[in-house]
């Protein structure tokens, strides 16, 4: 009995060599959007020593989604020591029949900041849709955003909840005195298509970007050139049963 059950915890992959923070083990991105990916959660780790894991699987190998994430988490050391500031973003992908499912799985350290409804609400809203539509590379990416904003205070978890955010209230003001400025031209002006040339450059780009989901990308960033030097995986961290998920 023991042996079959240490040879089951076994089914736990080792992380891929030498060290990533993107793990895709089920080959659903392609290597741009790996490298992107990793470039960006590379370097919030460096700046914050927050460690934030993106893992893809074929198969759960008989666990339920959130003991994989936590055992995967354990496993690996995702996180710092005393800190236990990891994350893992785990993604089954959906095969024929079989459902996908997510999860996010959150250390010891940053079940606060990321409490069990919030990271549901992440897995709902930030990934699935995309994932129903097969672009795994953005939900992974509108998520993991979403983390590293509420891991670095940009909004807290609650506001996050509410869809009231600072992000969120900037866009609401953007419109509305966009809608304000618009009214107070002529319709002459408005009729010859003038709009482009009467709204200001900066109330344009804001209204262009404002309609986006929140957690849409790291437009901030490069892709980089897939060269990660100087990263030694996981750093000890401890995991707890923090974290949500979901399915399709």
């Amino acid at each position: 009995m023991f042996l079959g059950v240490s040879a089951y915890a076994q089914n736990i992959p080792n992380p891929m060599q030498p060290p990533r923070l993107v793990n895709d083990f089920a080959g659903i991105l392609n290597s741009e959007e790996q490298n992107t990916l990793e470039h960006n959660l590379r370097n919030y780790y460096d700046t914050t020593s927050t460690q934030i894991y993106v893992v893809t699987v074929k198969d759960l190998e008989g666990y339920d989604v959130s003991d994989y994430a936590f055992r995967l988490g354990e496993k690996w050391g995702v996180g710092q020591k005393g800190k236990n500031n990891g994350v893992v973003i785990l993604i089954k992908p959906k095969y024929g029949n079989e459902k996908g499912q997510a999860f996010i799985a959150t250390g010891y350290g940053m079940e606060s900041i990321i409490p069990d409804a919030t990271a549901r609400r992440i897995v709902d809203n930030e990934m699935i849709p995309y994932f129903k539509n097969g672009d795994y590379y953005k939900g992974i990416n509108a998520a993991a955003k979403i983390i590293m904003d509420l891991a670095s205070g940009v909004f807290t978890a609650d506001e996050y909840y509410k869809g009231d955010s600072p992000i969120a209230a900037l866009i609401f003001l953007i419109f509305f005195f966009g809608i304000i400025f618009l009214s107070a031209r002529k319709r002459s002006r408005i009729s010859q298509g003038s709009i482009g040339k009467s709204v200001p450059f900066w109330l344009l780009m804001g209204m262009m970007g404002g309609g986006g989901n929140r957690g849409g990308g790291f437009g901030n960033f490069s892709s980089g050139s897939g060269g990660f030097g100087g990263f030694s995986g996981g750093g000890g961290g401890s995991f707890g049963g923090g974290g949500a998920g979901g399915s399709w």
